[in-house]
């Protein structure tokens, strides 16, 4: 218990921060302590309040954001010249929460690795990435990866509703992003996905595939340092929801992957998938959106179960309408193709047309069911941002849309570059 508690002290976080030249205006590191244990969403020691309550009043220029106070620092006296100056990290419309202050970076290499290590979690690689697999080097793969990146996510985002672990105290951790600070913290699913993605990656792939193991192990140890380093880097995490969120996802392939399997040969062979897919990934979500108030995990969580649920009903189809073009196992194992130009080409020209294609299906889905919902449940329109925290709206609207962006992605855009002469 020591132990745990020393790897979640929010000063190590801020420490390792220093150490990769990362500071907060000057006197930042003298505020740590001042407050006592936070609840979710709540602010330290200089939170607002009046004269007379008992309680400090919040210092000019600070902003109040989930889990912590930042202060503004409007003014850079004192920092460096080496460093950087007003930073705006990439904030999430739906929680309000702005973020503007003078950090000093003095390792613009380290900023950008690690900036890059904190997308590998994010939307913008995965609508990238499970793509590319899937069109590209071998939807048997891409198929299986999408199954296991769902579970490890849902009860990555469950696990966190139950524990209810606030995120690092701010001061003394200097936040580089605000996207996800509504949610709770423990475990961290970033490390859970940057875990489970590349592992899940080598034991599919190794043995229907040739290629040297060690190869292999080297990419997933690079791929899961990178983003478990950078969520302490950028302030979201201890080094405890790090540690535990790793270990989480190796506990889950090790329980999960012998059924990967009988999942995928389920989904894409059974005659009544659609039915039970669609049915089971809609009652998770409804699960998980009883566990506690709103926070952008509920709306995360939708959308992740949509996704696994469209892909493995395009899976279906792709099946039951002879699509299916998974090599026969006297075929492995598969050497991978030279690189010519034109195969280069043409994987490039595959991704740029199928996620154009996935990004409008998320935008004309998106117009179509917030209002419908809306409309349904009698819920105002006026204020977008609070009608797409409720219930009602956030899981079909999630659930909807990802589910025909996933549904696209396995079988209607693999149709047109077949019609194409693209496939």
């Amino acid at each position: 218990m020591g132990l745990a508690a020393s790897l979640q002290d929010p000063q190590k976080v801020a420490d390792f921060q220093r150490l990769c030249g990362v500071e907060g205006p000057p006197g930042w590191a003298a505020c740590p302590g001042e407050s006592g244990p936070l609840a979710n969403g709540s602010c330290p020691a200089g939170e607002g309040g009046g004269e007379g309550d008992g309680r400090p009043r919040r210092r000019a220029g600070e902003v109040q954001l989930g889990n912590g106070a930042i202060p503004a620092g409007a003014h850079g006296e004192g920092l460096p010249q080496q460093s950087w100056g007003r930073r705006q990290p990439r904030r999430n419309s739906l929680t309000g929460e702005t973020i503007c202050q003078e950090i000093s970076i003095r390792s613009p290499l380290l900023y950008y690795l690690f900036s890059l290590g904190t997308e590998l979690g994010n939307e913008l690689f995965y609508i990238l990435f499970f793509p590319f697999c899937i069109w590209n080097l071998d939807a048997w793969v891409g198929r299986r990866l999408i199954i296991v990146w769902v579970w490890v996510m849902y009860l990555g985002q469950c696990t966190k509703d139950v524990i209810r672990w606030p995120r690092p105290a701010s001061p003394p951790v200097v936040k580089l992003e605000v996207f996800y600070n509504s949610e709770y913290s423990m475990p961290s699913t970033h490390a859970m996905s940057g875990t489970a993605i590349p592992l899940a990656l080598v034991l599919l792939s190794y043995g229907r595939w040739q290629y040297p193991l060690v190869y292999g192990l080297i990419l997933a140890i690079c791929w899961c340092s990178l983003v478990c380093f950078s969520r302490i880097y950028m302030g979201m995490h201890s080094i405890l929801d790090v540690i535990v969120g790793f270990l989480y996802a190796i506990l889950i392939l090790v329980v999960f992957h012998p059924a990967v399997d009988l999942i995928d040969n389920f989904n894409i062979t059974y005659k009544h998938a659609p039915l039970i897919i669609i049915s089971l990934h809609l009652a998770l979500g409804v699960f998980s959106f009883t566990l506690d108030t709103w926070s952008t995990s509920r709306g995360d969580t939708a959308q992740i179960l949509g996704c696994g649920a469209g892909v493995a009903c395009g899976s279906h189809f792709n099946y039951m309408l002879g699509l299916m073009q998974d090599p026969s196992p006297e075929a492995l194992p598969l050497i991978p193709p030279s690189i010519t130009v034109t195969l280069f080409g043409k994987a490039i020209l595959r991704l740029l047309i199928g996620v154009v294609l996935l990004l409008l299906t998320k935008t004309v889905m998106k117009k179509i069911t917030i209002p419908l919902a809306c409309k349904m449940f009698r819920i105002p329109y006026d204020d977008i941002r609070q009608a797409r925290q409720r219930m009602e709206v956030e899981l079909p609207y999630r659930y909807i849309t990802y589910g025909m962006v996933g549904f696209s992605l396995m079988f209607l855009v693999p149709c047109l570059f077949l019609f194409i002469g693209l496939s």
